[in-house]
């Protein structure tokens, strides 16, 4: 027997049943699984579907965000970085900048370390953050309901920092983590029971409850703004589409940076590429749905070239071809990560198609012609996750109406 397995055997009598700390099992037990598989056998013949189980779903899910977080931090210190003006260096005050200062990395846009750094320093405590206040109310719902602790808040607490603007205030992204881990989750039975995804809801609190704070190009520059480059614009490629008073063939935009995720926005959202290795990662795992990410790109295909076939001469918004939808934006991220979550979507394939294929062709739909709200992807989602049941309702009694006419015909 290891070292660890006695220590954690030794350290965890207090914790069973009898013990004076009987009522933290579940903490107790969330460590010890965290290194070993579950002790607890069947009892009966065990049926096996696969090796697949809900750590083990977690841990890929989380592995597979970890190029979103590398951009995240890259590309957040980067725009940072290129706002700010060397002149003004000596106005930027607070802890970030004494550590920058510290270790001697500066403010370089052409310095890998220098992005890494000013970038990591807004992301990680907006991770901690999120991951303190997530688990610690898991925690205290487990223990008040003598469950076991779940891995699922591991996947919410990735996924929540990345679709947060880099400014976001860190009481706000605790409120807002607070307000989704209760409401969207635990008063419905915890794990696996949400009917909404909860880093969704979290991120819908901060825009409905501050909205001022999640709009404007301030917001997507982790700088004050007397600290910038005069005249310095960090405006999203969302808001430029959406501003345009002029033919689009005639906007100076430049692909590869949107591909490759070089332009402000949400910090995680922004590459193309680094979701695409997640989606990699998660179909080769089996973890992520194939035909969610395929029906969400297909209905987004559909829709915007349907609408560059019927173009207008007042909304040049419509002539924007769909791979500028698909690297605008959160788009890309909400097709890998979002859509594909197993619990809010659809579990028949045939409802799988047509989730998807809704969700590409509103976000696309509602870019165009919402003025109020150049970005749809996060509302689209949450209404689509309350739809998912009746899609589901829907397929299942389409395919009962098939046997039962293939029965009637044999």
């Amino acid at each position: 027997m290891s070292l660890l397995r006695r220590l954690l055997d030794r350290v965890g009598k207090p914790f069973h049943p009898g013990g004076r700390l009987e009522r933290l099992f579940p903490l107790y037990e969330a460590a010890d699984t965290f290194f070993y598989s579950p002790a607890k056998t069947t009892t009966t013949g065990a049926h096996v579907r696969d090796a697949m189980d809900l750590k083990r779903m977690m841990i890929i899910v989380v592995i597979a965000a970890f190029p979103c977080v590398f951009m995240a931090m890259f590309n957040t210190g980067l725009q940072a970085n290129l706002a700010l003006d060397p002149a003004k260096v000596g106005l930027l005050t607070g802890w970030r900048h004494d550590i920058i200062a510290l270790l001697g990395v500066g403010y370089s846009p052409q310095s890998l370390a220098a992005n890494l750094l000013h970038g990591a320093l807004y992301f990680m405590p907006l991770y901690v953050v999120t991951m303190v206040v997530g688990l610690g109310i898991e925690v205290a719902f487990a223990v008040i309901r003598k469950l076991e602790v779940n891995e699922g808040f591991f996947v919410t607490g990735i996924l929540f920092p990345l679709i947060c603007p880099p400014d976001t205030p860190l009481w706000q992204a605790a409120l807002a983590v607070a307000f989704a881990v209760v409401l969207a989750k635990e008063v419905f039975g915890g794990t696996g029971m949400n009917f909404m995804n909860p880093a969704l809801v979290a991120r819908a609190f901060l825009f409905f409850a501050y909205p001022a704070g999640m709009s404007g190009d301030k917001v997507w520059t982790a700088l004050p703004p007397a600290a910038a480059h005069d005249g310095y614009s960090g405006a999203t490629l969302l808001s430029q589409l959406r501003q345009m008073s002029t033919p689009f063939d005639g906007l100076d935009l430049n692909f590869w940076n949107a591909l490759v995720g070089l332009e402000p926005g949400s910090m995680g959202e922004t590459s193309f590429v680094a979701c695409a290795l997640g989606a990699v990662i998660l179909i080769a795992t089996g973890v992520g749905s194939w035909r969610l990410m395929l029906a969400t790109t297909v209905g987004t295909i559909a829709m915007a070239s349907l609408l560059n076939s019927i173009g207008s001469e007042t909304n040049p918004y419509m002539a924007v071809p769909f791979w500028w939808h698909m690297v605008a934006g959160g788009w890309a991220f909400a097709a890998v990560f979002m859509v594909t979550d197993p619990v809010t979507a659809p579990f028949s394939n045939g409802g799988r198609w047509a989730y998807g294929l809704l969700i590409g062709a509103l976000i696309v739909l509602i870019r165009v012609f919402n003025p109020a709200y150049p970005e749809s992807v996060m509302l689209v989602i949450l209404f689509m996750n309350v739809a998912a049941p009746f899609i589901d309702h829907v397929a299942v009694q389409a395919n009962m109406r098939r046997r039962a006419r293939h029965r009637a015909q044999t």
